[in-house]
Order: C-alpha cells, then sequence, then structure tokens
C-alpha cells in the first residue's frame, strides 16, 4: 500500500474544485458530488469560500483507491493566498495542474508551475472544461508546451493498462541514454518499460498531460486509474518518527492543531515528540491525532510515514518545522509586500483584538503580526485587497467582534552599502555587558545571518547564544524609514560578561545598541519590493506597454515577437505596479495576459520622495537607541554613538 500527499492547483476558474469532487466521488470518499456555483463543494467547506466561490484554505481530503491512501490538497487559486500554497506544496508526493482548455495556460498557472519546478513537485497536467464552446485541447497542450515545458506528454493514447505505448518510449528514450538503448534494442518488456516511466515523472523529466470534462465527469476515471499506474512511494515506516509542520489550525473550542507530513516512522498517542522552537528544543506528549476528511474529523491511536494529519499537543511548532529526526525549519519565499494597520471601535480592547490576530498569525506566519507601541496600533503583512477582505470576514466569524483595515501601503526594508563595525556597552549599576559586531551588506534576498569569531575564552558560547537569538527574536528598524533591516551579514567579534552582574537581559540591550550605532556609521539604503512580470499582448498594443513600463520605472527584456503577439518580460516596483492589470485588461479587452509574481527586494526607484512621506525620526524611536550607557561614581550615564567608540572597554 502506497500513501502519497496530491496537490491541486490552478488559475481562478480553471475548474480544480469540480475535479476534486469528481475524484472523492470516484473513491467513494462523498457521497454526492457538489459545485462550487451550488456552494456545496466538499472541500471549500468555509462559508466564505463558498460566498467568494473560490479556495482560501489548503484543505484535505482523503481517498482510498485499489488498495492505496490519497491524500488530496486543494489549494487556493487567487495570487493574494499564495502563502498558503506554498506552505502545501512542501509536503506534496505530487501535483495536479488544472488548465482550462477554454482559457488556456494563465498567469496563475505560470506562477504555481515556477513554485512547483523549484520545490521539484513531479506534476500532472489535466486541460479541462473540453465540452465548453471555444475550448480546444490541442491548443491548450501546446500552450503548455511553449509556456512551461517542452517535456509535457499527452497519455491518452499513449499509456493503457500499464502499457506503455511506442510514441511514449521514444519520448522517454530522448531524455535517458539507458532507456534509448533498450528501444533501440526493440526492448518489448511492459514491467521495465512501466517502472522507467514511474521513475522520470517522479524526477520530473516528462509531464503526463491528460484531458476532459470534470463538470460533464469525461475523462476523470481514466486519468485517475492512470495516477494509480504511474505513481511511486518510498517511505519507510521502520526508522525512527520524521515529520514536517505544515500548517497550524485552531478548533471550535480554541485546541491548537498541528498538521504533519509524516516522513519516516510511526507515530502513537501518548508518545514523546521532540523539536526545536526559536532556539529552545521542546518535547511535548501527543494528546491525540486526527485524520482530517474536508471539515470532517477522526481520530486515530498511529499514524505512520506517508500519512498527513493532525497532533494535539505540541505548544509550539510552528509550520515548516522538522520533528523527530528532522531539526530544521523551511524557510518559505512568499512573501507579502503590504502593510496595513488594523482598525477597531468601541468597547474591543487591544489585547482583545491582538490576541486575535496572534492566533491568525499561529495560523499564517507571513502576517507578521505587530504591536507598534509607539504609534498603539496593530500593523499586519498581506498580499493584497482580496485578503484583507477575507480577514475581515474571518475575524468576524471566528472571534465576534468587527474590524476594518487602513490603506495597504508598500513595505519597504532598508539595507546597508558598506561595511562597518558596531560597538554597544550596557552598564548601568550591577548590570554589565558589551558587545562588538561587523555589518556587513549580504546578497539581495539573503535576510539576517548571523557568525561569531569570538573565542569562548573571551565569552562563553552561552552569552554568544544569547546574542544571537536576541538579534533573530524580532525585526530591526533601520535608520531611514524605520522599516526592518534585511540583507546583512552580522559578525559577533568581540563581547564581555561580568562574573556578577551580567545578567540576561544586558547581552539585548549591548546588542541591540551596537547594531544601532554600526547602522549610524553605515551608508544606509532603502529598498522597496519589485514585481516580476510576463506580458502578451497583441502586436499592436505593444508599445502602449513598453510605454507604461517606462512610466512606472521598471525595466524589460528585449520583446519576444510572433506574427502576432509579443512577449514582454522584466522588473518593476510594486508601488508602481500593483493596480495595473485592471488598466492592462481594459485596454486588451480581456485578450492580454499579464503575470506579476513578488521579485524581491532592490533599490528604491523614489527614495527620498519614500523618506519624506515616511518622516521618521531615529532619534524618537522608543525601541532603539545608538547610545551606550557606562558606569562611573556609581551610576550609569549615557554616552552618543559618535563618541561611544573610544570608551569602549574591549578596544
Amino acid at each position: 500500500m502506497k500513501r502519497l500527499t496530491i496537490g491541486l492547483f490552478a488559475h481562478v476558474d480553471a475548474g480544480k474544485t469540480t475535479f476534486a469532487e469528481q475524484l472523492l466521488y470516484h473513491t467513494n470518499s462523498i457521497r454526492s458530488r457538489g459545485r462550487v456555483d451550488h456552494q456545496d463543494a466538499f472541500l471549500d467547506s468555509h462559508g466564505i469560500e463558498r460566498a467568494r466561490g473560490i479556495t482560501v484554505f489548503a484543505d484535505q481530503a482523503v481517498m482510498h483507491d485499489k488498495g492505496d491512501v490519497y491524500y488530496l490538497i486543494d489549494t487556493p487559486g487567487h495570487v493574494d493566498f499564495s502563502s498558503e500554497m506554498e506552505r502545501a506544496i512542501r509536503v506534496m508526493d505530487y501535483a495536479i495542474v488544472i488548465v482550462s482548455a477554454v482559457e488556456g495556460v494563465q498567469g496563475h498557472t505560470e506562477t504555481v508551475w515556477n513554485m512547483l519546478r523549484k520545490h521539484r513537485i513531479p506534476t500532472f497536467f489535466f486541460i479541462n472544461k473540453t465540452d465548453r464552446i471555444g475550448a480546444d485541447a490541442n491548443r491548450t497542450e501546446e500552450e503548455i508546451r511553449r509556456q512551461l515545458t517542452g517535456d509535457v506528454c499527452t497519455i491518452m493514447d499513449n499509456f493503457s493498462n500499464g502499457i506503455v505505448g511506442e510514441r511514449l518510449r521514444e519520448m522517454m528514450a530522448e531524455r535517458d541514454e539507458s532507456l534509448l538503448e533498450a528501444f533501440l534494442e526493440g526492448r518489448d518488456d511492459p514491467m521495465f518499460w512501466l517502472g522507467a516511466l514511474q521513475e522520470i515523472i517522479r524526477e520530473g523529466r516528462l509531464f503526463p498531460c491528460a484531458y476532459g470534462s470534470a463538470l460533464q465527469d469525461e475523462g476523470v476515471m481514466e486519468f485517475l486509474d492512470q495516477l494509480h499506474l504511474l505513481t511511486t512511494s518510498s517511505y519507510d515506516e521502520t526508522g525512527p518518527f520524521g515529520g514536517r509542520v505544515y500548517k497550524i489550525r485552531h478548533a471550535t473550542n480554541g485546541q491548537r492543531l498541528t498538521f504533519v507530513k509524516a516522513l519516516s516512522g510511526t507515530l502513537k498517542v501518548r508518545e514523546l515528540l521532540a523539536y526545536e522552537s526559536g532556539g529552545i528544543r521542546y518535547e511535548e506528549k501527543i494528546t491525540q491525532i486526527l485524520l482530517f476528511n474536508g471539515s470532517k474529523m477522526q481520530a486515530v491511536e498511529q499514524v505512520a510515514a506517508g500519512d498527513l494529519f493532525a497532533v494535539a499537543g505540541l505548544s509550539e511548532a510552528e509550520a515548516g518545522q522538522g520533528l523527530g529526526l528532522y531539526s530544521d525549519k523551511l524557510a518559505y519565499e512568499t512573501e507579502p509586500t503590504l502593510q496595513s494597520k488594523v482598525q477597531f471601535e468601541g468597547p474591543l480592547h487591544v489585547q482583545q483584538v491582538l490576541g486575535a490576530f496572534r492566533i491568525l498569525n499561529a495560523e499564517d506566519p507571513s502576517l507578521n503580526v505587530v504591536w507598534e507601541e509607539s504609534l498603539q496600533e496593530i500593523h499586519i503583512r498581506v498580499m493584497g485587497l482580496i485578503q484583507l477582505e477575507v480577514l475581515e470576514q474571518l475575524v468576524k466569524e471566528r472571534f465576534g467582534f468587527v474590524v476594518s483595515f487602513g490603506q495597504p501601503e508598500i513595505l519597504y526594508k532598508e539595507t546597508i552599502q558598506s561595511a562597518v563595525t558596531g560597538y554597544g556597552h550596557f552598564e548601568p549599576l550591577r548590570h554589565y555587558a558589551e558587545v562588538h559586531l561587523l555589518i556587513e551588506p549580504g546578497e539581495r534576498g539573503s535576510g539576517i545571518h548571523f557568525a561569531s569569531l569570538c573565542h569562548p575564552d573571551d565569552l562563553s558560547f552561552s552569552y554568544q547564544n544569547l546574542i544571537r537569538s536576541h538579534l533573530y527574536e524580532r525585526e530591526h528598524h533601520g535608520l531611514l524609514t524605520g522599516m526592518p533591516i534585511t540583507d546583512m551579514k552580522i559578525t559577533l567579534l568581540k563581547g564581555r560578561a561580568h562574573n556578577e552582574h551580567t545578567h540576561g537581559g544586558d547581552f539585548r540591550e549591548a546588542a541591540f545598541r551596537a547594531l544601532r550605532q554600526g547602522l549610524e556609521k553605515a551608508d544606509n539604503l532603502l529598498l522597496e519590493p519589485y514585481y516580476d512580470f510576463k506580458i502578451r499582448v497583441g502586436i499592436d498594443e505593444m508599445g502602449r506597454v513598453l510605454s507604461d513600463i517606462q512610466r512606472a520605472s521598471g525595466a524589460f527584456e528585449p520583446p519576444q515577437m510572433s506574427d502576432t503577439h509579443v512577449v514582454i518580460t522584466g522588473r518593476v516596483p510594486v508601488s508602481t505596479f500593483m493596480n495595473y492589470s485592471t488598466e492592462f485588461a481594459s485596454f486588451t479587452h480581456g485578450r492580454g495576459s499579464i503575470r506579476c509574481v513578488f521579485g524581491g527586494y532592490d533599490r528604491c526607484h523614489n527614495a527620498e520622495e519614500v523618506i519624506g512621506r515616511k518622516g521618521y525620526i531615529k532619534e524618537a524611536d522608543p525601541l532603539y537607541t545608538s547610545s551606550s550607557i557606562f558606569c562611573a561614581k556609581g551610576a550609569g550615564y549615557s554616552v552618543p554613538w559618535d563618541e561611544a567608540e573610544a570608551k569602549m572597554h574591549l578596544l
């Protein structure tokens, strides 16, 4: 018996949820097939999803087919919920991408495809809606071949009952020397070719493609049969347990549920499970194991490698965290580019609202909920306006109160352009800590990295690890706008503690002051988020699009021309292009296509304007100071950043 996690992906309205309903119906997981437009789809079980007709949450279902177990994850198709999609991708064994035979390859289809390839998930295509007026499966397959991959292969006419057809064998031989040799020798062992096809699909060298109509139940059963024959599983149930957290949810009674993919071994109720979170090691008892099938759940006593399930009992595990045999934590690349203020009125207390959003933040870490003490405001990060609308509904539904959100603003970041050394000293009476940090520019997108050159004879490893933890415990404000700093390597050069007077918080104070003092001396740079775009329009509209990109301070590669269309790729600031899709749809009358994906941060195109608008006063930031505290005559006194270096004890 194999256990596999299969992800479903598509652009909005390509028929993904309808396709899922058919798979579940044919495997007897559901008794009747629901529809999105009837608001009774099995996997769109949330009221928000049914009202909007879109998938918002990556919910899962269980299918049993021919003795195998498939965990089906229906992922969001809207770009605003890409973070939810990426977290789900990291626990998938295979993916199915649904493409409409009418609309063909669309913007989000390419986004999904690129993410699946980045994480090397073996992928099947299903060309849907072949019953619709204007549908053309052959044209759509050609679009897949041209825009996504030349390694797509039609299996409907080349694979049946486990027999690999001649044309498919030829395609496999073109991609593998050993198979080419077998093909030329005329080897005709069906099991050999089936095994080879399974392997070449699993390695991502061929991508099977089928077609039909999910609404009319055409081609779905055949696809399911092929899925059974062409997928394999290699999970080991005999070794120690290892798993990966892929999401956090809270039950209606407030119980915290941790959703896990088992990667090895077995796990039983009441067993202790070890993991690390925030640099702290936890060992907690599993009090309950649940299998989810849509909104239904079933308690079980044991799960094994390949299973997808939820557990109760883990208090601090986060999405991406390894469990048991795995101690690492995955980093997710989908990053919100907008920041918004949470607004509320009346008798609501800020702690009540903040508590609700911290629960939501555990479920979606990309929200990055922050309480801005100086402004007395709650800020969150989002991908777009649709996400904000969904959050409003979600808060009302789950927590029973009403919030709204301020106009979303671009989330800027800051970095440095030259290496500096920062010095921090904290010595009020009966406290002591000194820290010297080398702060260097990092590559774009590298974030903050910590290293140490400090000898343990000078400062113990426990204090060095404390400094590291403090530098990672929160985002730090830059000097230009107060926005988060990023893309820096911070190296601990020297540090000193006192045998009697050093307390845990002293190194937080000294490290933060050293970081801030270094930034005071650095050549600071403001960064803004960019889109990588791909635009396809008719030849006549090329001039308009190129002019719009230049006006938006973007850059583009030489356009790729065909007889009737042109494809333009490039980069453009999010701030100038975030609303362009509406204008684009208007002047192309819906015939063009545009895909914008987050392309990281780079130099801000209008830095002076943004800095002036933000009006950040670095000396007035209540969380940070670049001054150091020294002690003389039994009392502490403050020394400004530009005089502090000369007074350091370790120079």
